[in-house]
């Protein structure tokens, strides 16, 4: 179970070569981190970082293959590793892919991949995992979201429209596991632009930060119990002016 400070013993990650995850599992290695599943597609990318969580000092590390796009399965992995793990502390969903070709450049079938991939499958795995830390009594759930999320921009509709439909489930699934007294809970975490193999090329945003300020939040997080967390902090009050600013002048802002 999670110590008195909110540091788990043991984790699964559902996009387990994502940076962020890993800068947060790093953090993790030095407090109790003791057990972890990693989950995803990229074979060498998952074994890399399970060499790096064995050389920070993780006793057992273990990767599983997990594509969030094949729905049938999420029930049965969560089974699955939570008869390995034995117990459950933290489970951090951290897929996605980030799309930012316009109208003419998208075909259909790539839009209802990206939307799969960002939101569609992504809720069902927490969903899944959810009913796993249901039944034990205790666990937390990390959702990677955006600052993207907050309101859909021009740039990058279709992921940001795909992350505010996985922001507003893990709200109503926050609530919802909060009601019924689960002893389970869910963070959101909403970074503004992070420089990260996903954003390679493109040009930085205001106040644009790194995986490890990213992952010092989380934990953070975990330490005081947050339902959300923007990063950086400064971040905060704009993604309140965001929802503020009227339409008309909000497509005339820069993409």
């Amino acid at each position: 179970m999670n110590d008195a400070t909110g540091m788990p013993a043991s984790a699964v990650v559902l996009g387990g070569d994502s940076e962020l995850a890993a800068a947060v599992l790093a953090k993790l290695a030095k407090r109790r981190l003791e057990r972890v599943v990693l989950a995803g597609r990229n074979e060498q990318g998952l074994a890399r970082r399970c060499s790096e969580l064995s050389a920070l000092g993780v006793g057992q590390v273990n990767a599983v293959h997990f594509d969030a796009t094949d729905h049938q399965r999420h029930d049965a992995l969560a089974s699955e590793i939570a008869s390995e793990l034995g117990d459950i502390d933290l489970v951090v969903m951290a897929t996605g892919a980030l799309e930012r070709r316009g109208i003419d450049e998208l075909t259909s079938a790539e839009v209802a991949q990206s939307i799969d991939t960002n939101f569609t499958g992504p809720a069902a795995a927490l969903l899944g995992f959810a009913r796993v830390l249901r039944s034990q009594g205790h666990g937390t759930l990390v959702v990677f979201s955006s600052l993207a999320a907050v309101r859909v921009r021009r740039a990058n509709f279709v992921y940001g429209s795909a992350k505010a439909g996985l922001d507003g489930f893990c709200q109503g699934l926050q609530d919802e596991l909060e009601h019924a007294k689960s002893g389970v809970r869910l963070m959101i975490v909403r970074p503004g632009f992070v420089h990260t193999k996903m954003t390679t090329g493109m040009r930085p945003q205001p106040l644009a930060t790194e995986a490890d300020v990213v992952a010092d939040a989380v934990v953070r997080g975990l330490e005081t119990g947050a339902g959300a967390v923007v990063v950086p902090a400064a971040l905060g009050p704009l993604s309140v002016l965001m929802r503020l600013v009227p339409r008309p002048l909000w497509r005339r802002l820069p993409s």
